[in-house]
């Protein structure tokens, strides 16, 4: 017999959520199914520890599952557990009032949202949960009885304020919600949700990794019962021993979470255990994708709680210079709600971001060791996008620094890691001397490279847009300093060499000094200084920046997004052994104010500005200037 039936109003607060629930504030309406499945799997999990700690516990756990129950006749949709259930203070704690949901502080914030989007964001931040039914539902009935009780409860409401609760004789052990759907209305994304085929890719979406059995009875031959399927996998890779799954499930779950046909370049598993749990299961791919640059594309990988799916492409995750790293972290301790903006604010998911950087860090520094046909697949395609790290991620920089590998001058084939390349460093060297350019060709054909490769010193070769702007970010690696060899003075000789040429090279700069002196103010609206140089065998003269000038590729990579940038003027250094420099030397001594002598330093200057890839301010002028000294020679 039936007790009495009992209406109970809700908590004030909880009214307020209830119509903006009932209003569609919420866009994803499918997620109410989540949530129920998820309340529904965390029932089974309570039962089964209840049923370790308690021996005594008169409960059946013999066949743990959910079952899905559809009435496309009387539209109604049915989730349910043989769970742990509750009792009639329980529903009414748990149903009746939310206070505990922080409920006020998801109303306060809401008003001060200015659109619908944001608060559909603010919904997610606030555990909803069980209320997400009244998205979909006019009515909604709940029956349940507490494993280890005899008395059952039903709740039930229409959402509009009140709720009704009675004891029940019979009621299964577990819970039962049923769903008295709302008429289907496309354009307001309320689908069919009594069609098996809806529920199945609901399911597939955010629950196909619950741990227990999810089931819908299926479609019947005439004259033959229907009979209950399983309609999730429940396949959680990276929740099972490595030493269960196999390469080919691995490939396949690959293909899955990143919609690339081919397998993955390295498997990387992760599990922590702890002050919080996670895991994580992540690919790196064995090509970089399309839109690997470009502005638009998404990244990130995907993110569970509790094996529920909750958003793709977590940002929050992954730095921006991981952005091609793809798979799975499947959390313990968040909220199943927890949106993207609040994730950016969590101090776990930042704590879990750490740690899955280190692991492909280090990851990648045993492919470099262990496997260097794949580290330089690797690096062939995700090199470029790695070295942004070195420009944010201060952090793991040096870690960045140790997996990296850029051309030289060593080996025209083979990139060079920085760790070899300080192991072939000479005695008493002490800087990594590099050079950037457009192309390998145009650096190895330089002036500057001149007295490099005349005393056998290792020439980093960087032609990548990005090493323009860490060059000058990353001190150095490993004690060692970076030096650019068109910036600055360039000193290769010995303590010894040096004091060998002192007296020479006193000589050279008293013997230079009217020249320099004459031809700085020559070119004066070009250049900012006049000397000679050090690092030249062959060519007459070359254009050098100071220490800190900004090179001539990334000036016009300034200008090319719009950044106007006051002139840098630059150094010119001439070759005191060259025969042109010599022989302007001594006609500028004999003949001080010949006019053509200043067209020649113009000359001079225009070649080594054209040698090391710039851009003549007066092309024209520089072309007259030309012909008319290449026509006096015949």
């Amino acid at each position: 017999m039936s007790t009495p039936i009992e209406t109970l109003e809700f908590q004030s607060e909880a009214r307020q959520l209830l119509q903006l629930m009932i209003h569609s504030i919420y866009s994803n309406k499918d997620t109410f199914l989540r949530e129920l499945v998820s309340n529904a799997s965390d029932a089974l999990d309570k039962l089964r520890l209840e049923s370790y700690r308690d021996k005594d516990l008169e409960a059946d756990t013999s066949d743990l599952h959910i079952a899905l129950e559809t009435d496309p006749a009387a539209r109604t949709l049915t989730v349910r557990d043989n769970g742990i259930g509750m009792t009639r203070e329980e529903v009414v704690a748990l149903i009746g009032t939310i206070a505990k949901s922080g409920t006020a502080d998801f109303l306060t914030k809401l008003k001060e949202a200015k659109d619908a989007a944001a608060s559909q964001d603010l919904i997610g931040q606030f555990g909803v949960g069980f209320y997400a039914s009244f998205m979909v539902a006019d009515q909604v009935t709940l029956v349940t009885r507490k494993a280890g009780t005899t008395e059952g409860v039903r709740w039930e409401s229409t959402g509009e304020g009140t709720y009704t609760i009675q004891e029940v004789e019979d009621a299964p052990q577990g819970t039962a919600v049923t769903l008295h759907l709302k008429p289907e209305d496309a354009e307001d994304h309320l689908y069919d949700y009594t069609s098996p085929a809806k529920i199945r890719e609901i399911v597939k979406k955010y629950s196909d990794f619950i741990t227990w059995p999810i089931r819908m009875t299926g479609e019947a031959a005439e004259g033959e019962e229907p009979k209950a399927e399983t309609v999730n996998s429940m396949k959680a890779l990276w929740a099972r021993s490595s030493s269960e799954v196999t390469e080919d499930e691995y490939h396949e779950f690959y293909q899955h979470v990143s919609h690339d046909w081919q397998d993955p370049l390295e498997t990387i598993r992760l599990q922590a255990e702890g002050t919080f749990e996670y895991q994580a299961l992540l690919f790196l791919p064995s090509h970089a994708p399309m839109d690997l640059f470009l502005r638009e594309r998404k990244r990130g990988v995907q993110l569970y709680v509790k094996r529920v799916f909750i958003m793709d492409d977590c940002e929050s995750l992954v730095p921006e210079y991981l952005r091609f790293v793809k798979g799975v972290v499947d959390a313990q301790d968040l909220s199943l709600n927890v949106s993207r903006e609040i994730l950016q604010q969590d101090r776990q998911i930042q704590l879990i971001r750490r740690r899955l950087v280190k692991k492909v860090l280090s990851t990648v520094k045993t492919m470099m060791t262990a496997d260097a046909e794949k580290y330089a697949t690797f690096w062939r395609e995700f090199g470029r996008a790695v070295k942004e790290g070195l420009l944010d991620d201060f952090e793991n920089r040096e870690a960045i620094l140790e997996i990296s590998s850029f051309a030289s001058t060593h080996d025209a084939e083979k990139p060079t890691s920085l760790r070899e390349y300080v192991e072939r460093m000479k005695d008493g060297q002490e800087h990594i001397y590099f050079m950037t350019g457009e192309s390998r060709s145009a650096i190895e054909n330089s002036p500057h490279m001149e007295a490099f490769r005349a005393k056998g010193f290792e020439v980093l070769v960087l032609t990548d847009p990005i090493d323009e702007m860490w060059v000058d970010a990353v001190p150095g690696f490993d004690g060692k300093q970076f030096q650019s060899i068109a910036k600055g003075q360039v000193d290769l000789e010995s303590d010894e060499d040096k004091k060998a040429t002192e007296v020479a090279r006193e000589q050279q700069n008293k013997d230079f000094e009217g020249l320099l002196s004459w031809m700085g103010t020559a070119l004066g609206e070009d250049v900012k200084e006049v000397r000679l140089s050090s690092r030249l065998t062959t060519s007459p003269a070359c254009i050098v920046g100071d220490t800190h000038d900004l090179t001539p590729t990334l000036e016009k990579m300034y200008r090319a997004m719009g950044q106007e940038l006051p002139p840098i003027k630059r150094i010119l250094e001439l070759n005191p052994e060259h025969g042109l420099v010599t022989g302007l030397r001594e006609a500028h001594a004999a003949r001080p104010e010949d006019e053509g002598l200043a067209e020649t330093a113009e000359l001079l200057y225009g070649m080594a500005l054209l040698a090391e890839g710039g851009e003549l301010a007066d092309p024209s002028r520089f072309i007259k200037l030309l012909a008319g000294r290449l026509e006096k020679t015949l």
